[in-house]
Protein backbone atom coordinates (compact mmCIF):
# COMPACT_ATOMS: atom_id res chain seq x y z
CA UNK A 1 0.00 0.00 0.00
CA UNK A 2 1.21 3.59 -0.65
CA UNK A 3 2.13 5.84 1.66
CA UNK A 4 -0.46 8.24 3.10
CA UNK A 5 1.45 11.11 2.71
CA UNK A 6 1.69 10.50 -0.84
CA UNK A 7 -1.42 9.59 -1.47
CA UNK A 8 -2.46 12.74 0.82
CA UNK A 9 -0.33 14.94 -2.02
CA UNK A 10 -1.55 13.79 -5.11
CA UNK A 11 -5.02 13.87 -4.40
CA UNK A 12 -4.60 17.68 -3.24
CA UNK A 13 -2.55 18.27 -6.41
CA UNK A 14 -5.86 16.86 -8.56
CA UNK A 15 -8.19 18.86 -6.63
CA UNK A 16 -6.37 22.28 -6.78
CA UNK A 17 -5.44 21.62 -10.26
CA UNK A 18 -9.25 20.66 -10.91
CA UNK A 19 -10.21 24.13 -8.80
CA UNK A 20 -8.00 26.39 -11.23
CA UNK A 21 -9.15 24.66 -14.71
CA UNK A 22 -12.82 25.32 -13.07
CA UNK A 23 -11.79 29.28 -12.36
CA UNK A 24 -10.52 29.60 -15.45
CA UNK A 25 -13.51 27.71 -17.07
CA UNK A 26 -15.41 30.10 -15.10
CA UNK A 27 -13.73 32.79 -16.19
CA UNK A 28 -12.83 34.15 -12.75
CA UNK A 29 -9.23 33.98 -13.35
CA UNK A 30 -7.45 34.89 -16.29
CA UNK A 31 -5.02 31.76 -17.84
CA UNK A 32 -2.13 34.60 -16.57
CA UNK A 33 -3.44 34.44 -13.56
CA UNK A 34 -4.20 30.98 -13.25
CA UNK A 35 -0.33 30.70 -14.47
CA UNK A 36 1.37 33.62 -11.54
CA UNK A 37 -0.44 31.54 -8.82
CA UNK A 38 1.57 28.19 -10.14
CA UNK A 39 4.38 30.40 -10.33
CA UNK A 40 4.19 31.96 -6.82
CA UNK A 41 3.70 28.41 -6.05
CA UNK A 42 6.92 27.19 -7.06
CA UNK A 43 8.65 30.65 -5.89
CA UNK A 44 7.67 29.94 -2.07
CA UNK A 45 9.40 26.63 -2.36
CA UNK A 46 12.61 27.62 -4.12
CA UNK A 47 12.98 30.14 -1.39
CA UNK A 48 12.40 27.43 1.70
CA UNK A 49 15.33 25.40 -0.09
CA UNK A 50 18.12 27.61 1.87
CA UNK A 51 16.47 27.35 5.07
CA UNK A 52 14.68 24.42 4.95
CA UNK A 53 15.11 21.34 7.13
CA UNK A 54 14.54 19.09 4.21
CA UNK A 55 15.97 21.02 1.17
CA UNK A 56 15.60 18.62 -1.76
CA UNK A 57 11.87 17.63 -0.84
CA UNK A 58 11.20 22.07 -1.61
CA UNK A 59 13.28 21.41 -4.92
CA UNK A 60 11.35 18.35 -5.91
CA UNK A 61 8.30 20.14 -5.30
CA UNK A 62 9.11 23.41 -7.18
CA UNK A 63 10.31 21.05 -10.03
CA UNK A 64 7.25 19.10 -9.95
CA UNK A 65 5.11 22.68 -10.25
CA UNK A 66 7.13 24.34 -12.92
CA UNK A 67 7.07 20.84 -15.02
CA UNK A 68 2.99 21.88 -14.62
CA UNK A 69 3.81 25.30 -15.84
CA UNK A 70 5.16 24.35 -19.40
CA UNK A 71 4.17 21.22 -20.22
CA UNK A 72 0.47 21.82 -19.50
CA UNK A 73 -2.08 20.48 -16.89
CA UNK A 74 -2.86 16.42 -16.80
CA UNK A 75 -6.29 17.00 -16.27
CA UNK A 76 -6.54 18.00 -20.12
CA UNK A 77 -4.80 19.14 -22.55
CA UNK A 78 -3.83 22.68 -23.26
Amino acid sequence: MRETQLVAGEAALSICESLLLALNDQKIMTEAQVLGVLEDAAAAHENAIKDASDPEAHRQISDLINKIITGGNSVRNR
